[in-house]
């Protein structure tokens, strides 16, 4: 299990790679990965993200363990970058591994919703009008019910 907390962008074929590699008793491997979208109205010049180092890594570190638990899994990765990106590059990456599909599919989902809602990040979106932290939204919130 790694969990990576960082500024510098990722190369999402190499970590691929690398997270497959060893794994040949592994039957699924389940990769994720999320990009900054523009915005519909206003475009997005940057999307700020903060966090508290240390307690950001224990929180994910926490998760993925449960993760591992609850779900058959032989591997799982969590990448997620913080500080200045722009539209269209990445943000964050969930890869599991498992003997079986279904787990890894499943673990990866609950990764994502975790991320998404509880992860302690903090993303402001700038734009040439405003500069506006993201509230959380209810579907999000909704997404975490059911595990």
């Amino acid at each position: 299990m790694r969990i990576s907390v960082q500024d510098i962008p990722f190369d999402l074929g190499t970590e691929t790679t690398n997270f497959a590699a060893g794994h040949r008793d592994m039957g699924a491997i389940v990769t994720f990965t999320g990009v900054v979208r523009d915005l519909p109205d206003d475009p997005l010049q940057a999307m700020e993200i903060e966090h508290y180092p240390g307690m950001t890594e224990a929180a994910l570190t926490d998760i993925a363990e449960q993760a591992m638990t609850r779900w058959s899994l032989g591997d799982a990765l969590v990448i997620h970058r913080h500080g200045r990106l722009v539209p269209g590059e990445m943000i964050m990456m969930v890869a599991t591994a498992s003997r079986h599909r279904k787990d890894a599919f499943e673990a990866a989902e609950f990764l994502m919703d975790y991320l998404k809602s509880r992860a302690p990040f903090w993303k402001r979106e700038i734009t040439a009008k405003s500069a506006d932290w993201v509230a959380a939204r209810a579907e999000d919130e909704d997404a975490l019910k059911r595990w």
